[in-house]
């Protein structure tokens, strides 16, 4: 299962087509840049809840070792590695590492960014796993997470976003943010989504744990921000055990 292949060439392409525009904050990853932070404020938040670390502290990932899988041109890594974590970042289109590795040099950070099948690299030990919008585009969901659980230590956090499938993902993010040139055409597949539950279930077969999700909302006057409402996206944790 840990070797099965997950990696889909085109959706590879597709993501690489895009590295040299990732780091504008105003081009084609200009989503990821606004849907970034509040990624990321769900994510700090769950580190210091799982590793009992106060929230005033500056590097809560001191001393321990994170990896992203799906990770594009390092978008979530350099956060990560700025929060004192030893970083590893996964992507399936070596155009995206490329990037990664020249933007991560040119701000003093050191991640160890590697190209490939997440399940063939054989990494191990990871206190904390992120992969942020990606079981979507993979082939094979069940791998992919067998393969994530695989690099989580066996005290680890790990956290995973995905759109959920409804109608009004369809809507808004797959019509609605794509017709409008807001995500580039051909990002989303709808019948890819996974639902909490489908989530919850493909997660306990991995062997994992999940969370409480929450919801990434937009709102005209609040943008992007964490929500109750699981209706578009939503972000989660999970454990071993």
């Amino acid at each position: 299962m840990r070797n099965a292949t997950t990696i889909r060439p085109a959706e590879a392409s597709h993501f690489g087509k895009l590295a040299a525009d990732w780091w504008d904050p105003k081009g084609s990853s200009a989503m990821l840049h606004r849907l970034n932070p509040v990624r990321l404020g769900f994510v700090r938040e769950a580190i210091d809840s799982h590793f009992g670390i106060d929230s005033r502290t500056l590097k809560p990932l001191a001393g321990k070792r994170a990896l992203d899988v799906g990770c594009g041109a390092g978008l979530l890594a350099e956060p990560l590695a700025r929060l004192g974590g030893a970083v590893t970042g996964v992507d399936a289109a070596e155009e995206n590492i490329t990037v990664a590795r020249e933007h991560a040099a040119a701000t003093g950070l050191s991640i160890d960014y590697r190209h490939g099948e997440i399940g063939g690299l054989g990494l191990s030990g990871f206190d904390l796993v992120t992969s942020m919008e990606v079981i979507e585009h993979v082939a094979d969901k069940a791998a992919f997470l067998a393969a994530l659980a695989a690099t989580l230590a066996d005290d680890g956090l790990m956290v995973l976003s995905t759109p959920n499938r409804t109608t009004a993902s369809r809507l808004l993010l797959v019509e609605g943010a794509e017709r409008m040139g807001m995500v580039p055409r051909g990002t989303h597949h709808w019948e890819d989504f996974v639902t909490p539950v489908e989530l919850h279930a493909l997660l306990e077969q991995a062997g994992l744990r999940m969370g409480n999700p929450m919801g990434i909302a937009w709102g005209p006057a609040s943008g992007l921000h964490l929500s109750d409402d699981l209706s578009l996206n939503f972000i989660v944790t999970a454990t071993k055990g």
